[in-house]
């Protein structure tokens, strides 16, 4: 899926950036758009489907969705790399995803949540087989989705600031075209990503099956006594 998800935005990048990939950005056909947004969708509900196929409980579920989400992530750009010998370094700026607005940043931050995901999902898995962990509860799951909430609003930063500036974000289908949200698009050149908020995200994440195991074995300890 991941060198699939290469191949399809090596064709986009033929139509619209035919001497390479680099910000500002163009302006796409609203109609295109949609597409993406589709295939997005698409692409979500595939790897979803993987965690509710393989998985015997919602919590595997979920882990094996985020682990799929995260191979599939990197991957992709495994597969860049070998078509188009994209990006230059991980520190390349790209655009990660569009739903519910476009997410930016360098490349090496998708590959280290991926990374994340893919350390929690397994270790979480383990612990439930190992009965260690039936079910998060509260003060993991706080840890789990804070940490997410800080990367993802993070990621969607930019392009929020420009919308709210704009003044659509109840009517996003005028954004297509509105003058001032045309000229900050194409305008717009990302040259700084704040890491010192980033990391703290993906550390809360990380941290989270530390926080399920430490919590499982005091409960085990307290229950032998």
């Amino acid at each position: 899926m991941g060198l699939l998800e290469a191949i399809i935005v090596v064709n986009i990048r033929q139509i619209y950036y035919p001497t390479g990939f680099e910000f500002p950005l163009k302006i796409f056909e609203l109609k295109f758009y949609y597409i993406e947004i589709l295939r997005e969708i698409a692409t979500i509900v595939m790897l979803i489907s993987i965690g509710v196929l393989v998985g015997k409980n919602l919590l595997r579920r979920f882990c094996f969705f985020l682990f799929s989400f995260a191979v599939w992530d990197i991957f992709y750009y495994i597969g860049l790399k070998l078509i188009l010998d994209w990006p230059q370094s991980l520190l390349t700026w790209d655009i990660l995803f569009l739903i519910p607005v476009t997410w930016t940043g360098p490349v090496l931050a998708p590959i280290i949540s991926s990374l994340v995901f893919i350390v929690f999902s397994v270790t979480t898995v383990v612990m439930q087989e190992r009965g260690i962990v039936r079910k998060l509860s509260f003060i993991p799951l706080l840890s789990f989705f804070l940490g997410v909430s800080i990367v993802f609003l993070l990621y969607i930063r930019d392009f929020s600031k420009i919308i709210i500036a704009c003044g659509h974000l109840s009517r996003l289908g005028e954004l297509a075209n509105d003058k001032q949200f045309i000229s900050e698009i194409t305008n717009y050149i990302p040259e700084y990503f704040e890491w010192y908020i980033f990391i703290p995200g993906e550390l809360l994440i990380i941290l989270t099956p530390v926080i399920i195991f430490l919590r499982g074995k005091s409960k085990n300890s307290f229950d032998n006594l």
